[in-house]
């Protein structure tokens, strides 16, 4: 992979995770890593799943900032304190 796939890979990972964060309700506050992380996971996993459905750009792209906000939600659900 060539260097200018790698610095797309990860602004394309932080857009999709931005885009996660803000369409998850009450979502934790996460930091910049872990938002790119989410975001490059989401990203792949969408992206997977588009290429193996033939679906077109914008059905992709929403459906991996889709599965960025799901696993945002999951992860703010497992680190929500409990405590009342």
């Amino acid at each position: 992979m060539e260097p200018s796939g790698i610095v797309s890979g990860i602004v394309i990972g932080l857009i999709i995770g931005a885009l996660a964060r803000l369409v998850t309700p009450n979502a934790a506050p996460l930091g910049c890593l872990l938002t790119l992380l989410i975001g490059v996971v989401g990203g792949a996993i969408g992206a997977a799943i588009g290429a193996a459905q033939h679906w077109g750009f914008w059905l992709t792209a929403a459906v991996q900032v889709l599965v960025a906000a799901v696993i945002v939600a999951i992860f703010s659900a497992a680190t929500r304190s409990g405590g009342r």
